[in-house]
């Protein structure tokens, strides 16, 4: 998949780039059974107050149900590789021999009519799923579960890959794509291959509606509100008020956030690098 870039016909495409679809299947429609309504909260919580700014309207969306578990056995056919409004890697409409349907996350490489396996014994190839003590050595694998049979909640954006580094005693040693290097139990799963999509990360709106179509506001620095609204607003001119620091006062912009006595600690054995 490579981008694009337009003809400045409106001043909205003079420096808009987009990600071609030439891997998204043509004609492919959304599986019904597999879509659900997804309503927007525009930032307010259950109570109609706003606990998060610059969020609200954008274009209505499907919620497609993706099967991030893998849990079923037997060789599935890929019918399509789809886009998906919710998430920015693309997905695949697979089906079993049985007639069930799902949809997973689409690796790099995966083409319609290929098959997909899960399972105890399944090949080391792109878009099988495969428990971690089967897993080769230097294999990059997404979808990663962090708990058995939990579904896999590592690895899922678009051109993300974890390598498969080694094994001590029941853990796998997995470094992340931010450069982490952590254990996970060897009963966990994890897909193999890289996330489609890869180009994601190149594509620039070209203008604002463009992100009022996703449902993000305008946002509005914090230096210039009043002191009311933001620790850092207030003063003359465009003096900043000391460090840089959130809504609620907490510094930011390099402050550790993470709890020192996270459970999770000390299956890390190195951090990320980037």
């Amino acid at each position: 998949m490579a981008v694009k870039k337009f003809n400045p016909l409106t001043p909205g495409q003079r420096f808009r780039v987009a990600v071609k679809r030439d891997e998204l299947t043509k004609g492919a429609k959304p599986e019904k059974s597999l879509i659900t309504s997804a309503s927007s909260t525009g930032g307010r919580n259950s109570d109609g107050h706003r606990t998060m700014r610059y969020r609200g309207g954008g274009h209505k969306r499907r919620y497609r149900i993706i099967d991030f578990k893998r849990d079923k056995q037997g060789e599935a056919t890929v019918e399509s590789i789809q886009y998906d409004p919710y998430r920015t890697a693309n997905i695949a409409l697979v089906t079993y021999a049985d007639g069930e349907k799902a949809y997973i996350l689409a690796p790099k490489g995966l083409e319609a009519g290929q098959t997909v396996v899960a399972g105890r014994g399944a090949a080391p190839e792109t878009g099988n799923c495969l428990y971690l003590s089967e897993v080769p050595l230097g294999a990059m694998m997404h979808n990663i579960e962090m708990n058995p049979g939990q579904g896999g909640k590592l690895v899922r954006s678009a051109g993300v890959g974890a390598v498969m580094m080694g094994r001590e005693d029941r853990f796998a040693v997995v470094r992340m794509p931010s450069g982490e290097v952590r254990r996970i139990l060897l009963t966990c799963r994890a897909t193999i291959g890289t996330v489609g999509n890869a180009d994601h990360n190149l594509e620039i709106m070209g203008k604002a509606g463009r992100n009022r179509w996703k449902g993000r506001r305008p946002r509005v620095r914090p230096v210039v509100m009043n002191p009311v609204d933001h620790p850092m607003g207030g003063g003359e001119g465009r003096a900043s008020g000391g460090h840089p620091r959130t809504r609620k006062g907490f510094k930011s912009k390099g402050a550790k956030t993470r709890s020192k006595t996270k459970a999770s600690n000390a299956l890390i054995i190195s951090r990320k690098t980037k």
